[in-house]
């Protein structure tokens, strides 16, 4: 039985149309003979010339109606259905692989198109996982190849005799160390898997600011939900607290300070981080978040950064399933928020 069904979907619409209307017409013929009886045949009994069909005669039409278009809207309904479980399977696929790049490869079944559609989505999946690796390998070998020279520069800066030159080439070395290590927590973020779990963010924000106020910088929580506690959010805990971090570090160094705030509802819950610094100017707020971009005001060696810090909170808050939004505060200063969903 399996083999007289087309194995592609053309050929099973087309089947499928095909007995729809064999069925219908032979249903049609059966329930009128049925219900009617077999067609009278010519005589003077069946009524004078000119009276017009018979009331059973309307009835046939209607029933022939009815059944033929019940047939086919069913045979629609079928194809409707053929059509579209294939695509909801790939969507509902492309959207865990969003989640987890390693997720198992589909099972290729169903017609032929698609069983090559599966295909074409596994071999994807495939070539990215090589290429994430490949990146993961590149990362490494760049990060010791690039580490190593400025280890031997440091050692061989201690032994000069200038005091002032060697200041000012640690300086060097310190922020080069800076940049290398950014860059490449940024070309490896995506990769690193961690698992999702229930965290107490009231007490990890109020823990990451007594980290920053222990080392002297000026962090705080503002208490704005006093009246009841927030519910534990479901997340990676190491990449929240990272992302965090990174908009305090950005705060600090253009505001001066930093202010942590959340704000908790049924469906998502939303971190603050304010400072009090001059804001960013409106056709900036987007290309901000964009990586290696930087101000203008944040090019001096004083205030240092590579234009990272904002780009890696954005991609984390993404992989999150939530999204970070820039906002200049009404009494000034940058408002960075990071929504996340329940």
């Amino acid at each position: 039985m399996a083999r007289l069904i087309p194995r592609t979907l053309f050929g099973r619409l087309a089947l499928l149309l095909f007995v729809a209307v064999l069925a219908s017409h032979a249903l049609v013929l059966t329930l009128l003979f049925e219900l009617l009886g077999p067609p009278p045949g010519p005589g003077p009994e069946h009524g004078p010339l000119g009276a017009g069909p018979p009331p059973s005669m309307h009835i046939g039409l209607w029933l022939d109606i009815g059944v033929r278009l019940a047939a086919l809207m069913l045979a629609a309904w079928v194809g409707a259905r053929w059509l579209s479980q294939p695509v909801l399977r790939l969507a509902c696929a492309a959207q865990d692989l969003g989640r987890d790049i390693h997720r198992a490869p589909l099972v290729e079944e169903g017609t032929d198109e698609c069983r090559e559609a599966t295909r074409v989505f596994n071999q994807m999946q495939a070539q990215i996982c090589r290429q994430l690796s490949d990146r993961d390998r590149f990362v490494a070998a760049v990060s010791h190849d690039l580490r190593t020279p400025l280890t031997r520069l440091a050692l061989r800066t201690e032994s000069l005799a200038d005091a002032d030159q060697r200041q000012l080439f640690a300086r060097d070395i310190a922020e080069m160390n800076t940049m290398i290590h950014a860059t490449l927590d940024y070309l490896r973020g995506a990769a690193e898997q961690e698992p999702f779990v229930l965290l107490d963010l009231e007490s990890a924000l109020h823990s990451l600011a007594d980290d920053y106020q222990d080392t002297g910088r000026p962090v705080q929580v503002a208490d704005t939900t006093a009246s009841h506690c927030c519910a534990p959010l479901r997340t990676q805990a190491s990449a929240l607290r990272r992302c965090i971090s990174n908009l305090v570090d950005n705060a600090v160094r253009y505001g001066g300070s930093a202010s942590i705030r959340w704000i908790d509802a049924p469906d998502q819950v939303c971190i603050e981080v304010c400072d009090s610094g001059p804001g960013i100017a409106e056709s900036e707020l987007g290309k901000v978040l964009d990586p290696f971009y930087r101000l203008e005001g944040s090019r001096n060696r004083g205030s240092g950064g590579v234009g990272l810090g904002l780009s890696i909170a954005h991609d984390i808050a993404q992989r999150l399933q939530g999204h970070l939004s820039l906002r200049n505060g009404v009494a000034g200063g940058l408002v960075a928020s990071v929504t996340l969903p329940r």
